[in-house]
């Protein structure tokens, strides 16, 4: 008889949502965690941390320059770097405190330690102090999570040459910070900096920042971005970093190759990217399948090629989000409880959470175009927004994308304040196979951002109103 019905290795987003989800299905659970703390990167070192400095940061700019405009007159702002550190450490200790109390709630077992495969039905456990102990299961869902993707030539130190962990715990505020990355991560932190007085280079292997997003997005963004005084070298690489004086100097080429430069920093923050973590995991040894990336290796129901052994989250292949994982983790729990658990893998939003905000639901221009997809496109201007102008809010716009020929909504992207709560509106209508001119015809609260969602769908299937 197994001691467990499932063992989770990982407590981020997906790990101990998929224990939750399976303990609320009647299954004898259990978790394996090697922090002290649960919540994964997630929860400790980023999404939750990193939002509680964008929030503050957010906050010491538009007191520097933006209540003026409102009639409201203060005196210039000061950073109490400390007291912002501060703030994070409490969002941090009131998240993973939340999740230890649902571990609890649910009657979930926590074992501390590095967890290892052994094989179908048994997980090892090493505890911080040398012992170990072996974990009897049914099945066993590996949900590691993902680590910093390192930087050839470069060694990170957490002190200068940092990642996003070391980015979020500096204890002064640098002159001059590069960082080495135009995405999501890179575009975060930095922004964090440059609005607390940092003088920020972002350097990007491709032509574009965000990649993967919507081409007009990122060539609008980065636009506001600059504006902010962000500075961008595109399609350039950093080559070595090296110690110069008491800040660093980083080597710089074009992409394709050509003369190198070289440039101060005080910090460089490398986040190009995040691999997935599957070291020490006895993976090998058991058999398990990894793909060409280092992923796990899975099939439509998350199982392994070994039976009893399933992955989800960043360790396997799709966007690394936390909420792409906390589906996942309901999906596989429901599977093992002998329910049918799915993820729709076309309606997962991405958000920027920069000042604007920049938030995706489905597919790009780019993207119908490489798929020969004919559609329409309905585009509206924040600036044109009612609510938007009242705050002071009036960069960015909305774009919704929409079959050509049956009017389903293809995809929809949006730059501007709050477009990362707005983008579910989106993700409700594409869920249930929406039409442009279902959300167009859906009455909106006026004055609201959210208008702006309904005049870029009318104009996708008829014209907007308002522009």
């Amino acid at each position: 008889m197994s001691q467990y019905d499932l063992v989770v290795i990982g407590t981020g987003p997906g790990g101990y949502v998929c224990a939750i989800k399976a303990a609320q299905l009647g299954l004898k659970t259990a978790v394996v965690e090697k922090r002290a703390t649960l919540g994964g990167t997630c929860l400790n070192i980023g999404c939750i941390p990193s939002k509680a400095l964008l929030y503050a940061s957010e906050m010491f700019e538009e007191a520097g320059h933006g209540f003026e405009k409102l009639g409201i007159k203060v005196s210039k702002p000061k950073v109490d770097l400390p007291e912002m550190m501060k703030h994070k450490t409490d969002v941090v200790d009131a998240n993973v405190n939340g999740v230890a109390f649902l571990m609890k709630k649910n009657k979930i077992d926590v074992h501390t330690g590095t967890g290892k495969v052994l094989g179908t039905g048994k997980v090892e456990v090493t505890a911080d102090d040398g012992s170990v102990s072996v974990v009897e299961t049914k099945n066993i869902v590996i949900a590691t999570g993902s680590d910093v993707m390192p930087l050839p030539g470069v060694e990170i130190d957490e002190k200068q040459i940092v990642s996003s962990t070391g980015a979020l715990e500096l204890d002064k505020i640098p002159g001059k910070m590069v960082v080495v990355g135009g995405g999501v991560i890179g575009l975060e932190l930095g922004s964090v900096w440059n609005r607390l007085g940092s003088e920020v280079t972002v350097v990007e292997f491709m032509d574009k920042i965000l990649g993967p997003m919507d081409g007009d997005v990122s060539k609008n963004f980065q636009r506001m971005l600059k504006k902010q005084g962000m500075t961008f070298k595109l399609s350039s690489k950093v080559t070595g970093v090296a110690k110069k004086g008491k800040g660093l100097a980083v080597t710089i080429e074009p992409a394709k190759g050509g003369d190198a430069q070289e440039i101060e920093a005080d910090i460089v923050l490398v986040a190009i990217g995040r691999r997935p973590y599957t070291e020490g995991l006895g993976l090998d040894a058991a058999g398990v399948v990894l793909d060409e990336r280092g992923r796990v290796q899975i099939d439509a129901h998350y199982k392994t090629n070994v039976d009893g052994i399933y992955a989800i989250g960043d360790v396997v292949a799709g966007p690394m989000l936390a909420h792409k994982a906390e589906d996942e983790g309901v999906a596989i729990a429901e599977i093992l409880a002998g329910q049918a658990g799915h993820v729709n893998y076309d309606v997962i939003p991405g958000v920027v959470y920069t000042q604007p905000e920049v938030a995706s639901v489905g597919k790009t221009e780019e993207e119908l175009k490489a798929d020969g997809i004919e559609y329409k496109a309905g585009k509206f201007n924040f600036s044109a927004n009612g609510r938007a102008r009242a705050m002071n809010h009036t960069d960015g716009f909305v774009k919704v994308l929409a079959d050509a020929k049956t009017d389903r909504v293809l995809g929809v992207h949006i730059v501007g304040f709050g477009a990362g709560e707005m983008i579910h509106e989106a993700a409700v209508l594409m869920e249930f196979g929406g039409s442009s001119e279902d959300l167009g015809r859906t009455c909106h609260a006026h004055p609201t951002m959210s208008e702006a969602v309904k005049e870029a769908a009318m104009g996708a299937f008829a014209k907007p109103i308002h522009s």
